[in-house]
């Protein structure tokens, strides 16, 4: 898949009330919200384990695979209910937390 595919599959998902699926080498299951997305990396503020604080960092498309998280349903109330959501899938170790 080219990087332009995989953008035109994550713009939908730009949206601060929306979650996202993120797995990294070393951690899995992870929500993150995407903030923003070019021809070349993919925004995201990733959550913590510290209430209100995310971490923000940015992914080269290169890296990442796009796929759908089965096992997790849109949180929109405005928008209709979907049994799946967007799930990224990168191919390095999460940075770490600062």
């Amino acid at each position: 898949m080219t990087n332009h595919e995989k953008r035109k599959i994550i713009i939908p998902w730009i949206d601060p009330e929306e979650r996202v699926t993120v797995h990294f080498l070393d951690q899995k299951d992870l929500n993150a919200e995407v903030t923003g997305t070019t021809e070349q990396l993919v925004d995201l503020a990733i959550e913590t384990n510290v209430p209100y604080v995310k971490q923000r960092i940015s992914i080269p498309l290169r890296l990442t695979e796009v796929s759908e998280d089965l096992g997790h349903y849109t949180r929109d109330p405005e928008r209709p209910l979907k049994h799946r959501r967007l799930m990224l899938i990168v191919n390095e170790k999460r940075p770490p937390v600062i």
